[in-house]
């Protein structure tokens, strides 16, 4: 049985950097080290830096002054970094830099006068967060069936989730065409996100089963999921090698692995190493029957 490992899985830029920016803290600061919300959406990771003393809190109530606060890969808005200031915590702020791009996009098409539209999840901090730095004066639409009200806005700014999938930003924009005199994009789904995405694609048509692993709190996993099940492609969305069954793989001759962009390598390596034990056992028995 083949095992292939999609191009670009695992930990990108923004999410690496914020977990060494965690690491380094809790090893430098004295007193409580927490993070506003999960660093990053994979619950192992986040289990990990509890062990080393890093834990996270939900509200910024929990919060008091002698706390280091690390601000998470996805942002925050405005009003909860202002809370931070006058909780007077130490600040660190850990915010992927491409996140902070879309942040002064948002702002910039705000200020010139255009209506905000933001293609992504409603829900998903990066988005509140993102809109927390346009006083919430922004449109979202989640997906490409959606009903779409503008009112009379006849200007346009369109801007992405990062791990936004392309085909669903392409075909959110097409739709927004008719619907305005004057329409500017900018293409803000993360290069790394899109070369995942691609390759997974293109893995998932070559194989049997799919085995994307990652936090199904995850978005970008559980678009990598969904691109391969639209592909017909028979696909489990696992975080741990422990959900792992070999009657998956019956008859299969070659397995396709991706992994998000907040799943720790430890883990990718796990599950291929599990999915080869498996492989092995089965040859073995047949080579004894």
């Amino acid at each position: 049985m083949q095992i292939e490992l999609a191009e670009n899985s695992g930990f990108c830029f923004g999410v690496k950097r914020a977990i060494n920016i965690a690491i380094k803290t809790g090893q430098n600061h004295t007193g409580k080290v927490v993070t506003l919300g999960p660093i990053i959406h994979n619950p192992q990771m986040v289990s990990k830096l509890k062990e080393s003393g890093i834990d996270f809190v939900d509200d910024i109530d929990q919060i008091t002054k002698d706390m280091t606060v690390i601000i998470r890969s996805h942002g925050i808005t405005i009003e909860e970094y202002n809370n931070l200031k006058r909780k007077r915590a130490k600040i660190v702020d850990a915010t992927c830099p491409m996140v902070k791009k879309v942040q002064n996009y948002a702002k910039e098409f705000t200020n010139k006068g255009y209506q905000l539209i933001i293609i992504g999840e409603k829900e998903h901090p990066e988005v509140k967060g993102i809109i927390g730095h346009v006083d919430n004066n922004a449109i979202v639409i989640q997906d490409e069936y959606e009903k779409i009200n503008l009112a009379n806005n006849k200007k346009l700014g369109v801007i992405a989730q990062t791990t936004q999938p392309i085909e669903r930003f392409q075909k959110i924009i097409y739709r927004l065409v008719p619907l305005c005199e004057e329409l500017h994009i900018i293409n803000t789904i993360c290069g790394a996100t899109s070369i995942r995405q691609k390759a997974t694609k293109s893995l998932a048509q070559d194989s049997d089963v799919m085995i994307i692993i990652g936090g199904k709190n995850s978005a970008n996993t559980t678009n990598l999921a969904d691109i391969c099940r639209k592909l017909g492609t028979r696909t489990y969305h696992i975080e741990t090698a422990k959900e792992i069954q070999k009657e998956w793989f019956v008859d299969v001759e070659k397995v396709g692995l991706s992994a998000g962009a907040s799943t720790p390598q430890w883990i990718i390596n796990q599950v291929y190493q599990k999915i080869k034990n498996i492989d092995n056992t089965e040859n073995d028995n047949k080579a004894l029957s």
